[in-house]
């Protein structure tokens, strides 16, 4: 016992004050908690299973005859080992194991589980689903796209609900001449809209290299429309004249590649037919509509009207002139004019097409224009060829507008 002066505090090293146990009895060092829960990151170490294993004969030990020639210290010690026992000295199962234990196998990774932030999961509940359906018409040249319905929107208005619209987009190209929509329904998270949007001008080379955007919005009165969702299908997936359905989780909004779009921006397409008429001696040239504009005004869109050559025109008598059709892209004129020229002498011309879009107090602007002929080449050259050899029956072609027309009049 250590003796200290009166007025003096009593000093406990603190080794000695974690040696000091509370339980009555002769002082012991406390064991470490890490002696219970051991952790070895590879498995148990080679030396485990001898340490960790009971007497054989430990079990068969009277416990009536020890009760009665243990002392307190012998108590306290057993209640140690009995608790040493429970959790294993190292990581062993609880109770006694009658031998060395086995080897255990390696526990099993954990399996991939879905991300809470990933598509299935997080797209599709908070964005909803939308059911449509896509048709290539091959003969025609048209895609027509059927919007079924949408399911379980996400509520935009302060209401809960929404008003949901759905606009379509070709990529790549500009989003004003390719940009067809829906009705709006008004406060529903599940609209049914059974419409079909069409567009024309499709061939087979955009099959391959052009994708469909199909985008969910919310219409508001007062402030911009909100964008919900979108998904997007490439067309190299559809069949010609094979109709396919899709429903499909709604995607949060991706980026639109702008250095793609000008690369492979056009100026629109036109659908001509040709037709040579024995009755009226003449070339029937057929203005039907056109695609995909290019916008030449300040609101986006254009005020687009086509004229016709037939060179060479000595005596400038060959220009025909559609009606102008107001603020489209998209213009359905269906006009037919007659050039009276004898069969033969068709070989020897060429057939000037020019989209404009007119302006009130300045010039029009030149949008693009093809030429059929003997000088034209791939579509231009055989949709010409086809008038000659087939006397007397329409023929119709697409044929995509550029901007340079060698030997063109540019100036209206």
């Amino acid at each position: 016992m250590t003796l200290r002066r009166r007025g003096e505090k009593a000093t406990i090293s603190i080794q000695e004050h974690m040696a000091i146990d509370v339980c009555p009895g002769p002082i012991r060092p406390i064991k470490q908690i890490s002696d219970y829960f051991p952790r070895f990151p590879r498995g148990l170490p080679p030396d485990a299973g001898p340490r960790a294993a009971a007497p054989p004969d430990a079990s068969a030990r009277p416990a009536a005859a020890s009760a009665g020639r243990r002392s307190p210290s012998d108590g306290a010690r057993d209640d140690d080992e009995d608790v040493d026992q429970l959790f294993g000295a190292y990581g062993t199962s609880p109770g006694p194991s009658p031998g060395p234990s086995p080897s255990r196998p390696p526990a099993k990774p954990p399996e991939d589980e879905p991300d809470a932030d990933g598509y299935e999961s997080d797209d599709c509940t908070a964005l909803g689903t939308l059911d449509f359906s896509l048709l290539y018409d091959q003969e025609s040249n048209a895609l027509h796209c059927t919007i079924s319905k949408a399911k379980g929107l996400k509520p935009m208005d302060h209401n809960g609900l929404a008003d949901p619209y759905v606009k379509l987009h070709l990529l790549p190209g500009a989003s004003k001449a390719n940009k067809l929509r829906t009705k709006t329904l008004r406060n529903t998270l599940n609209p049914t809209w059974n419409e079909t949007l069409t567009y024309y001008g499709i061939t087979d080379e955009d099959m391959i290299r052009k994708t469909l955007r199909i985008s969910v919005c919310d219409e508001d009165k007062f402030r911009h429309n909100e964008f919900i969702g979108e998904t997007r299908v490439p067309l190299k997936k559809l069949k010609p004249n094979h109709t396919k359905t899709f429903s499909i989780c709604l995607e949060k909004q991706l980026p639109v590649d702008k250095t793609e779009d000008k690369s492979l921006e056009e100026r629109g397409r036109i659908l001509i037919s040709l037709k040579y008429s024995s009755q009226k001696q003449g070339l029937l040239v057929g203005i039907v509509r056109c695609a995909h504009l290019a916008a030449m005004d300040a609101n986006g869109y254009s005020d687009p009207y086509v004229k016709t050559y037939l060179k060479p025109d000595v005596d400038k008598k060959s220009k025909h002139k559609t009606a102008v059709k107001k603020k489209t892209l998209n213009p359905e004129f269906n006009e037919e004019f007659c050039y009276e020229i004898k069969h033969g002498d068709l070989a020897k011309k060429t057939l000037e097409v020019t989209v404009w879009d007119y302006d009130i107090g300045k010039s029009n602007d030149f949008i693009g224009g093809v030429v059929l002929g003997i000088n034209a080449k791939g579509e231009r050259l055989k949709h010409w060829f086809d008038c000659l050899k087939n006397k007397d029956k329409r023929i119709e072609r697409w044929h995509t507008l550029t901007s340079e027309l060698p030997g063109a009049v540019l100036s209206d």
